[in-house]
């Protein structure tokens, strides 16, 4: 789907009130109900993540818990989803990749950091901390590595903390895709209990309903050509088969 022209924050308001009529009111309500719960302020980050039953998952667990952007660092292996497992979660997501640069996990961890993200690793470490005692007052990005090798020396050297899941059996490890499922369980209850600040500002909520609508109507390409070639509306009127895009 094509990207749509910057818009400022009322032509945005616009745009979604004409959309809004063209998906059912109840599809509409759920989203609006869906959007309220989602968080930019824990993020995930997966490094060279190659399995798709695992890279599925992931994802699967990030919509489930209302996650809403996933950074994907590919250097040596593509990220695969596989369409059976993430069951359409990733049109609810929105990720970013990471894999045109010679160093792609320095590129997405100096972008996190420049947003204000603390990095946390997940991977066993001299510093570590336990999971329960993870603090999240700060915007947080939990990395996690490759099933077999873990996170790279990279990722390790750049991370602010590190954190590891309790073990009370033989077993060192999870599954990353079950690891991620629980530091996400912990960590978002905790978000919402402890963090006053955890929901969308309300433009980031009118661009992610935005996103969601178009995804979720026919050829949304050539709405979008339809919507930029009628003339905008004055502001503060009713709207009507036009939206003011620029």
């Amino acid at each position: 789907m094509q990207e749509l022209p910057r818009m400022s924050p009322e032509q945005k308001k616009h745009l979604l009130a004409l959309l809004s009529g063209r998906i059912t009111p109840r599809r509409l309500a759920k989203m609006k109900q869906v959007v309220k719960k989602r968080t930019r302020h824990l993020t995930l980050v997966l490094e060279d993540i190659y399995q798709p039953h695992n890279a599925s998952a992931v994802l699967r667990s990030c919509e489930c818990f209302g996650i809403q952007d996933v950074h994907i660092i590919e250097n040596r292996n593509i990220y695969q989803v596989n369409p059976d497992v993430v069951l359409g979660a990733t049109k609810w997501l929105t990720l970013h990749q990471y894999a045109a640069e010679e160093h792609n996990t320095r590129s997405c961890i100096e972008r996190l950091k420049q947003q204000g993200y603390r990095i946390v690793a997940t991977t066993p470490h001299q510093n570590d901390c336990l999971l329960p005692h993870l603090e999240v007052d700060q915007k947080t990005a939990l990395l996690f590595g490759t099933e077999l090798e873990g996170l790279s020396r990279e990722a390790i050297e750049m991370a602010d903390a590190f954190v590891s899941i309790p073990m009370m059996g033989f077993s060192e490890s999870l599954n990353i895709s079950v690891s991620a499922a629980i530091c996400l369980y912990h960590l978002t209850s905790k978000i919402r209990k402890s963090v006053d600040s955890w929901t969308l500002d309300e433009e980031e909520k009118t661009d992610i309903l935005i996103s969601w609508i178009l995804q979720s109507v026919r050829n949304p390409d050539a709405l979008i050509n339809h919507l930029r070639q009628q003339p905008g509306k004055a502001q503060g009127q009713t709207p009507g088969p036009d939206c003011g895009l620029p």
